[in-house]
């Protein structure tokens, strides 16, 4: 069965692939400047790098901003352990925010990863940090395996 993008590669050679390239062409990560850094089975790192453009009226990051930074990486994190042609979808997402980020705050890091995978549910989380490996954000969430095409 062909995946989303109408070949027949597993999840993660199609995440590997999309980071090897860049990213991938459309999107949410290429609207906010998150590249993908590493992809293996089961786990999946993503970087950006929060500029004012991201700031919520407060001077801040906006959360939404780290939360789709989670989302990505706990849905891609997914999707690296799915065969070819199946789909998943996010139910829930929990974020917890422990710092605030600004610009100051660098390169900051999301790394998502499974913690139980069924036939037809993933537990995942992830976590956030800043350019100094201190901890911003947690994510937890339930993402729903859809099945073949």
């Amino acid at each position: 069965m062909a995946n989303e993008t109408g070949d027949a590669s597993s999840g993660l050679e199609l995440v590997q692939r999309a980071f090897a390239a860049g990213g991938f062409a459309r999107g949410i990560g290429r609207t906010l400047g998150i590249k993908g850094e590493s992809a293996e089975q089961g786990k999946v790192v993503l970087v950006g790098s929060p500029n004012e453009d991201h700031y919520n009226p407060l001077g801040t990051v906006h959360g939404g901003y780290a939360a789709t930074m989670l989302d990505g990486a706990i849905a891609l994190a997914v999707q690296t352990s799915l065969p070819a042609g199946t789909g998943y979808a996010t139910l829930d997402l929990k974020v917890t925010y422990i710092r605030a980020m600004t610009a100051a705050s660098g390169s900051i890091r999301a790394e998502g990863r499974i913690i139980h995978m069924g036939r037809r549910m993933a537990a995942t989380e992830g976590t956030l940090t800043d350019k100094d490996g201190r901890l911003c954000a947690h994510a937890t969430a339930t993402c729903m395996i859809t099945g073949k095409d």
